[in-house]
């Protein structure tokens, strides 16, 4: 199940597409060039996930050989595994060097990072994500999979993500980073992101201690200096954080309410247990409800409360019963009501985690809204996202996203504040407007008028100030995401800073589709191999370039 999946959403999932070898197009006459045949066989094998071996299998040479190609080899109409290996290579090389092309033409992207195990491996992951700036639309990619040895040191992290940042000539590009909460990410970039010039200045007169053992080691070369984009810590890891460990604690904190959580979870916990691992418990969960029961994830808080949720949809008579047959102690009325109260209270958080988790309509512009619901009624989020909600950043984000601008702000002293942070940002803007210049006569242009001008009136622009104004005032009169091209500085400004993405769910989709390719079945493939399918499949190139014709 990917991240941000609720099974309690009611409105029709999206149909998966699947890949086909589709020749219904072919008259029984016709033929096609063995490009074109390699092309549809790589766009299979790609998006359906197939080992190399498929092309070799007799079956699968057999269905093909029936197809008419033109400029047929002596071994057939399919090329050997090894041919068709140079094939995708050369169609890796191909999409890489489309975006290289497409992120020189971007003025702003972001990235999100991770680090993921398997079959006793480890990959970092990295994709990518910007804003179409002709149609404003969230685009996406996945740059790297690629393996990582050794430890997970802060420093290996930093090197790493230097290099692959630098390959696609993104430094400099990138407005944030996001990362989850590990303490690796973290350091890395504490320790490596570049320094604001106020920040420097202000820290000229403090005293700076040098770690003499570190500077008298042979191997300072290792000890090289890393330059990283700004970070952005996963908004769902932390809010999975507030409710797996804050809210937690706030209900064991009373002698009468921590019993009834503990019981409560306790039973719910042995019913998962049964009902998972054994076939008979599971028939019998058949009788009592059309659903079966959700096993929650260790890692993953919203699994806990849909797995919560999932068994309140039972009715307690049934519940019981269902308890009685599996040997497992009944659970009472009030544990069933704290049950119900509990989901019903964190209802919203899990809502914000499957907005906050999306990707393709979800701004960081996101963020400061859904914080501003949630803290409404749940207090613990004040304490976790205190940088974010004293960030301008996150506030200019939201505003100049069309979909909130200042609705969800309710101290107008606020509001005020946040229109004088955004005009100030758009007067340090370099946007050349064409300007009309007003016609005078030239009785006016003798005006004694003209001739008190003072050198400090001449520079003060009160032109593009009274602009700027109007600008957000008409900006804040709009309603739709198009109108955002009538306003180039309110433009310019989103772009920027609504490029990231509140969570780096998009990776942990990455590593999903790994595990699918990644098996114990393909153990011969290889490191470099396993990246190429990865980010072919990741990015849809065949699938797109069957689109693009």
């Amino acid at each position: 199940m990917q991240p941000g999946y609720s099974p309690n959403d009611t409105s029709t999932p999206p149909q998966a597409k699947q890949q086909k070898l589709d020749f219904s197009s072919l008259s029984p006459g016709k033929t096609i060039s063995s490009t074109e045949l390699n092309k549809l066989v790589a766009a299979f094998i790609v998006e359906e996930m197939q080992p190399l071996s498929t092309v070799e299998a007799p079956i699968f040479r057999n269905i093909i050989s029936k197809i008419s190609v033109t400029g047929k080899r002596p071994g057939g109409v399919l090329p050997d595994r090894k041919t068709f290996a140079s094939f995708l290579d050369n169609a890796y090389m191909e999409m890489e060097t489309e975006l290289k092309k497409t992120f020189a033409d971007l003025e702003y992207v972001s990235t999100t990072a991770d680090l993921w195990t398997a079959q006793n491996k480890s990959f970092l992951g990295i994709t990518v994500h910007w804003i179409d700036p002709a149609t404003l639309h969230r685009k996406k990619a996945a740059i790297a999979c690629r393996r990582f040895r050794g430890r997970h040191t802060y420093d290996t992290i930093a090197a790493e993500l230097e290099q692959i940042h630098s390959s696609y000539a993104l430094c400099g590009k990138i407005t944030a980073t996001v990362t989850d909460n590990g303490s690796n990410f973290v350091k890395a970039f504490r320790m490596f992101q570049a320094d604001d010039d106020n920040e420097t200045e202000n820290d000229e007169d403090e005293v700076i201690f040098t770690d003499l053992h570190a500077v008298l080691r042979d191997d300072i070369e290792s000890s090289e200096q890393y330059v990283l984009p700004p970070h952005h810590r996963c908004a769902s890891h932390t809010l999975n954080l507030i409710c797996s460990n804050d809210i937690v604690t706030f209900l064991t904190a009373k002698a009468d309410c921590k019993a009834v959580y503990r019981s409560a979870t306790g039973k719910c916990s042995a019913l998962w247990s049964k009902v998972s691992r054994s076939t008979v418990a599971s028939e019998s969960l058949e009788e009592f409800s059309k659903r079966k029961l959700l096993v929650p994830s260790t890692t993953r808080w919203n699994s806990f409360y849909d797995a919560l949720s999932r068994v309140t949809d039972m009715p307690l008579v049934d519940l019981n019963q269902l308890c009685t047959r599996l040997d497992i102690r009944c659970i009472t009325e009030k544990e069933y009501h704290f049950i119900k109260e509990y989901c019903k209270v964190l209802k919203p958080v899990c809502m914000a985690l499957d907005i906050l988790q999306g990707e393709d309509q979800c701004f960081y512009g996101t963020f400061q809204p859904t914080l501003e619901i949630l803290m409404t009624k749940i207090l613990a989020i004040k304490t976790r996202f205190s940088s974010i909600l004293d960030s301008d950043e996150a506030l200019i984000a939201a505003v100049t996203l069309p979909k909130f601008k200042l609705r969800w702000l309710r101290d107008e002293t606020r509001k005020d504040n946040i229109k004088m942070i955004l005009a100030a940002q758009c007067r340090a803007l370099t946007i050349e407007i064409p300007q009309k210049e007003p016609l005078q006569s030239p009785e006016s242009r003798d005006h004694e008028n003209d001739f008190f001008v003072f050198p400090e009136e001449e520079n003060q622009h009160d032109d593009q100030a009274i602009t700027v104004d109007m600008e957000i005032c008409e900006y804040l009169k709009s309603a739709n995401m198009e109108d955002l091209h009538d306003f180039p500085r309110i433009l310019k400004i989103f772009l920027k800073a609504n490029t990231a993405t509140p969570s780096s769910a998009p990776v942990e989709r990455l590593f999903s589709i790994g595990s699918l390719i990644h098996t114990p079945k393909r153990n011969r493939l290889t490191d470099q191999r396993f990246e190429k399918l990865l980010l072919l499949r990741y990015n849809r190139y065949f699938e797109n370039k069957t689109q693009m014709k």
